[in-house]
Order: structure tokens, then C-alpha cells, then sequence
């Protein structure tokens, strides 16, 4: 393994293909074109083409949107369902597709390799074939196969390895200034070139091999999510101490060796990365004979941690909560995004309506209008009016919109002033000094 750092090096337009267009692969083409690079991005999904092709975005990202207009105005990006004319036109290309959470953990490749079959198929000259997608080590060489298999004639190509480091709601951000770039490749041809694409970075690079690039991916999610974990199993104890676990928090991330991102309390992670990597690095483990027990912990305890704030609420709230009314504010899995794939917040709707709660809920980009809580849960276009006739108030996601808020204004309108703080984001004594009850998180 080699680390260097990337520095500009001057060089020439490359064309980039990048294959699929969901947050990774959008905010990867808007990046490259950036940097001055020429981008098409590539969906089968029609629906998701013409809106990008229109500028706008079919998810959440703060900040992505403008970046689209910018360089479709610019004609820097332009968007296709042709495979056919995309692979055969482009000489880089980036496989963005999912990879879903499958049978017992494994990470489903399906669209992985559908994508690469139609590159074999299609390639007309030598190409770098770029994994961002999070796959499981020896995917490299699965790609490698697939393509060869069906090439019509032999052609050279590379496979290269380079994962992606990107937080929903703040994907720009994360693709602009880097912590590190991975290149995994044994090709110094397919290393030359991905240099060159990077040469504007200003961040370290590892170089390394394809299987240690993509088992690099697993363990850094594999390691947040753990500290997670921790710090949420230790709230737990603090609660039956006393103590305040966020000033534990502060305490120990002050050491520069343990840092302090990702040791805040909550209901546990969600979303599209954390559950589905953790579960496929596990199996990868599995299938290779060899235990993982820290990270078994932590897929329990955090599967167990929204149970344990539900705990927390019917005590608090007389154990009994049928027929009740609560609102629930926030519905993502963390603030700045519209995704709710594993998201705590659904799993406490879910529990309270298993108790026959009224669920009154409220998030400002997440709609429920195509989903089956619809027809169970009344969501509100306001807090006040969510909140409204309410025996207690849930806060299920960290938005800013819910820090700002004026309690005061909104106790009046509350037939029980409960605040249940599953994110520990408001000050305890300021909204008990305006007459709530309010319970977080292990936040004495």
C-alpha cells in the first residue's frame, strides 16, 4: 500500500460515463465536471433521466441541485438511457448502481453485474471500469469475469477499485474535500489514468490492491457504526448513574485518538449505508470462517437501542399508551436527507402504533404520500399543527428546523407537555423551565 498525496498535475479532458444516478453517482458525475471533465451520466429508470435532464434532482441533497443547472447550462453533463452509445463513447467508467442488502446479510450484485455484462458487450476499445458502488472484497475480480464473458471479441480493459466516502446531506461537501482517495488497481496503466482524474484533489491517496480498497470501504463504515454503538450502550449505564453521556461524550472525544464524531447519543443509525455494510462485511466473515464478534454487538445493540427509548416513553407516560395521541417529528434517518431506509423513526411509529397510538407526523422534505404509513399516520405540512391536542412530542431526527423551534409557543397547544428527545438535541433546562417534561437520552 502506497500513500501519497495528490497534487496538481495539469492534463486533458477525459470522458467519464458514470452508471447510475442515485446520490452517489450524480454527486460523483457533478464532481468530475468540476474538475473540468466531460460526464454522461446513465439510468434505465426514464423517469430519473428526464428530471436530471430538466435539472432538478429526484432525492434530497442540500447544494446539488444548483451544481446540476450550473453544468447542464455549462453542457459539461448530459444524461442517457442508451447503454449501447454511452459505454462505446466514454473511456472511464463509474459503476454507481446499489447493492441491497440480500439473503443473510450478502450484498445482492444483481445490478452490478448487469452492468458490467453490458459493458462486455458493448466495449469497442480499451476501458477503466471504475466499482464506487460498496461491494464485497473479491468483487473486483467478479467484474473482471463478467466482462470477459461477454465480450464478443477480446478487448483490454481494466478494473478498478474506488469507494466512496460520502454522508447523506452532505455528499458535495464530502466529494469536493475528501479525507483520502482509493485506488485500487494492479494496473499502473489503470493507476496512471485515475491519477490524472484526481490530480485536483487536494487529500492523501492510498494505492493499493483491489481487495484491500474494497475491504478499506467495509471496515471505516464497519468502525463508525461500532462507535456508535458504544456510546449508545453506554448511555444506557449512564442512565441507571445519573450521568449526562453527552459531557462523557465530550469528555472522551476530546482525545485526539478517539475523536468526537459519531459518539453522540441517539436511537441508533440507519439509512442506506451503516445496517446493509455492517450485516455484509459480517457475512463476508461467515463465509470465510472467522468470527466478528465486536461487530455482532454492535448489529444487536443497535437493533435494540430504538426499543430501548420506547421503553423510556411508556414510563414515562404511564405504561399504558393506548388511545393516546403523539407526534413524531422527523422522519429520515438523519437531517438533511430524505432517505428513511432503516430509519429509527419508523421503527418507533411502528411500536406505537402496535400499542394503538395516534401518530401525528411531521419532517420537512420526507412525505409519506407513496408509502403504506399513509393510510395509519396523519403527517402535517407544520409542527404547530402536528403537535396539536398531543399527549407527547417524539423528535426522531437532528433537523435544525426542530432545534429553532419555539417550545413555548407550542406547549399551549399540547394536551400533555412531553418532550421524548431521541437525538439529545435540545437544552433539558430551558425547555423544562417553560414547563415540560422532557426525557432524552442518558441527558442528566
Amino acid at each position: 500500500m502506497i500513500l501519497l498525496p495528490l497534487v496538481h498535475q495539469g492534463g486533458s479532458v477525459v470522458k467519464i460515463l458514470v452508471i447510475g444516478t442515485g446520490y452517489v453517482g450524480t454527486t460523483t458525475s457533478l464532481i468530475f465536471c468540476e474538475k473540468g471533465h466531460q460526464v454522461t451520466g446513465l439510468d434505465l429508470d426514464d423517469r430519473k433521466i428526464q428530471a436530471l435532464t430538466s435539472g432538478k434532482l429526484h432525492f434530497y441533497e442540500p447544494g446539488l441541485e444548483e451544481l446540476l443547472t450550473k453544468h447542464i447550462t455549462n453542457k459539461n453533463i448530459s444524461f442517457t438511457t442508451d447503454t449501447e452509445t454511452a459505454i462505446k463513447e466514454n473511456d472511464v467508467i463509474f459503476i454507481c448502481v446499489g447493492t441491497p442488502m440480500g439473503k443473510e446479510g450478502s450484498a445482492d450484485l444483481t445490478f452490478v453485474k448487469n452492468v458490467a455484462e453490458s459493458i462486455g458487450r458493448y466495449m469497442n476499445r480499451y476501458k477503466v471500469v471504475v466499482t464506487k458502488s460498496t461491494v464485497p472484497v473479491g468483487t473486483a475480480e467478479k467484474v473482471t469475469n463478467w466482462i470477459i464473458k461477454n465480450q464478443p471479441t477480446p478487448i483490454s480493459f481494466d478494473v478498478v477499485s474506488n469507494p466512496e466516502f460520502l454522508r447523506e446531506g452532505s455528499a458535495l461537501y464530502d466529494a469536493l474535500y475528501p479525507d483520502r482517495i482509493v485506488i485500487g488497481t494492479t494496473s499502473e496503466k489503470a493507476r496512471t489514468i485515475m491519477e490524472e482524474l484526481y490530480k485536483d484533489f487536494q487529500c492523501p491517496v492510498v494505492q493499493t490492491n483491489p481487495k484491500a480498497s474494497e475491504m478499506i470501504k467495509y471496515a471505516a463504515n464497519s468502525f463508525l457504526a461500532m462507535k456508535i454503538s458504544y456510546i449508545n450502550e453506554l448511555a444506557r449505564l449512564c442512565d441507571r448513574l445519573g450521568i449526562n453521556v453527552n459531557d462523557v461524550s465530550k469528555g472522551i472525544g476530546l482525545d485526539h485518538r478517539i475523536g468526537p464524531l459519531f459518539l453522540r447519543a441517539g436511537m441508533g443509525y440507519g439509512g442506506s449505508c451503516f445496517p446493509k455494510d455492517v450485516n455484509a462485511l459480517l457475512q463476508t466473515a461467515k463465509e470465510n470462517g472467522q468470527l466478528l464478534s465486536i461487530l455482532d454487538s454492535v448489529v444487536k445493540v443497535n437493533a435494540s437501542q430504538p426499543l430501548y427509548f420506547m421503553e423510556k416513553i411508556q414510563q414515562a407516560l404511564g405504561g399504558d399508551l393506548q388511545g393516546k395521541t403523539i407526534a413524531v417529528l422527523g422522519l429520515s434517518f438523519k437531517a438533511n436527507t430524505d432517505d428513511t431506509r432503516e430509519s429509527p423513526s419508523l421503527i418507533i411509529i411502528e411500536n406505537l402504533l402496535g400499542d394503538q397510538v395516534t401518530v401525528r407526523a411531521h419532517d420537512p422534505v420526507v412525505h409519506l404520500d407513496n408509502s403504506p404509513l399513509s393510510e395509519v399516520v396523519q403527517q402535517f405540512e407544520t409542527v404547530a399543527e402536528t403537535v396539536s391536542g398531543t399527549d407527547a412530542v417524539i423528535l426522531c431526527t437532528d433537523w435544525e428546523d426542530y432545534k429553532s423551534l419555539n417550545w413555548g409557543e407550542l406547549k399551549p397547544l399540547m394536551k400533555q407537555p412531553y418532550i421524548f428527545d431521541g437525538r439529545n438535541m435540545l437544552d433539558k433546562r430551558e425547555v423544562e423551565s417553560l414547563g415540560f417534561h422532557y426525557i432524552g437520552i442518558a441527558n442528566h
